[in-house]
């Protein structure tokens, strides 16, 4: 049967207002939730901390959050466990299902196919505003022909079953983060990396000497980062791009937020052809073991290249380590980026000039304390990438199943449970 989403869901039903009696509230912006991953949400004291004028829509367990500005860089997600006193950005479209009439999974997996984003998109590039936006009655007048509430739950169970793996996945790779940094703190900034006998080498007397970063361990250097580092540097130009998704993505900002290690492919949504990948980029493309480094926007995020899969332009450079291990260095980069947050000279955007990031001094350890430490962390990186991979099998899978399963081309027969696919 044919509905609108109107007749399916509130849009926007609860605001905050004066009259509510709260202390404090989590905060969710729509550059936070891209893809059903939230990346971060903020805690925020009424009365204490200033709160951003969108911070208004009020929002409870299986409310679907869109954004209504550009819709291509699929900002949306659906809120699985309950966070107490959960405000969003009115830049969010907040959808409350009817849970009568449907499944708010299967209501989400719906709007979030490429098809009804492309939709969206579409309509957002005719608006007047500033940026491509919709109205939510845009989404409100969508038509969706929903089966049986019994099919609605098997469909959604199966696309949710990929999902739960997938953030399984970036659970793991988040603890193993938290660990590789643990250990790296534990060796190089409390400087108890084993000595020769196995032993914490500061607590167990280890001889330390006065140097300009302070006290290190005797026979460590201190470099300057370019000394180190050659840079892979593509600004100034933007490339010409393809109207088409492509096998050379662009890998930009958003692509190197988060806190794993590994590039987030979701997040890129620039792309070239061909011929401009292999023509266009005067310094090269990044190599496997290059450092990512954001220089523009949300500066100083880091991501480590892995494979031969993209290419870097405006806002991101790369940094290969010559003579320093570049997972020893990476770790380090992570430990000091809010000095490199501190080399921003933009007035109206965030901004370093990569001049002044190569003069930063860099704590260069003996080799045998630094093969050790990038044996462990190799380790790590590999579960994290293969991890990574395995996600984006997993996405794969459930972008191919989506469209056959809402459309109707794969059925769920109810009395065993198996899919079965029309002639």
């Amino acid at each position: 049967m044919k509905y609108k989403i109107e007749e399916l869901c509130e849009i926007n039903s609860e605001n905050i207002s004066k009259s509510d009696d709260i202390k404090y509230i989590y905060y969710l912006d729509t550059s936070n939730l891209t893809r059903g991953t939230i990346n971060e949400i903020q805690k925020l004291i009424v009365g204490k901390d200033k709160l951003p004028s969108r911070a208004k829509r009020k929002v409870k367990v299986n409310d679907i959050l869109i954004s209504t500005v550009r819709p291509n860089q699929r900002h949306y997600g659906i809120i699985r466990k309950e966070i107490e006193n959960l405000i969003v950005s009115t830049g969010f479209a907040v959808l409350s299902p009817n849970l009568k009439k449907v499944n708010p999974e299967y209501l989400y997996w719906y709007l979030t196919q490429d098809s009804i984003v492309n939709y969206l998109q579409s309509i957002a590039e005719t608006s007047t505003s500033a940026y491509p936006s919709i109205k939510p009655s845009v989404i409100g007048g969508l038509e969706i022909d929903l089966p049986k509430l019994e099919e609605q739950k098997a469909i959604a169970n199966i696309l949710s079953t990929l999902d739960e793996k997938i953030e399984t996945n970036n659970q793991i790779n988040e603890k193993l983060e938290e660990m590789a940094q643990a250990l790296f703190k534990h060796w190089f900034v409390d400087f108890e990396f084993p000595n020769e006998n196995g032993e914490p080498y500061k607590s167990s007397g280890g001889e330390m000497v006065e140097s300009e970063l302070g006290m290190i361990p005797k026979g460590w250097e201190i470099c300057q980062l370019d000394d180190l580092v050659d840079i892979i540097d593509n600004r100034g130009k933007t490339p010409p791009l393809s109207q088409n998704k492509t096998n050379y993505p662009i890998i930009d900002v958003k692509a190197l937020t988060g806190t794993d290690r590994i590039v987030n492919y979701d997040n890129c949504s620039k792309f070239v052809d061909k011929n401009t990948y292999e023509t266009w980029f005067r310094s090269g493309h990044p190599k496997t073991g290059d450092i990512l480094l954001s220089t523009v926007g949300s500066i100083g995020e880091l991501k480590l290249f892995f494979g031969d899969k993209g290419c870097i332009a405006q806002n991101v450079v790369a940094l290969r380590t010559k003579n320093i291990s570049y997972l020893y260095l990476f770790q380090y980069m992570r430990h000091i980026k809010k000095q490199l947050i501190s080399y921003n000279i933009g007035s109206v955007q965030p901004s370093i000039k990569i001049t002044h990031v190569k003069k930063h001094k860099i704590l260069v350890p003996k080799k045998d304390i630094e093969d050790s430490f990038t044996e462990i962390i190799k380790n790590i990186s590999f579960l994290i990438f293969n991890n990574s991979i395995e996600n984006q099998r997993l996405v794969s899978i459930r972008d191919i199943l989506l469209p056959k399963l809402m459309s109707g081309e794969i059925r769920i027969p109810m009395e065993d449970g198996v899919l079965s696919e029309k002639n």
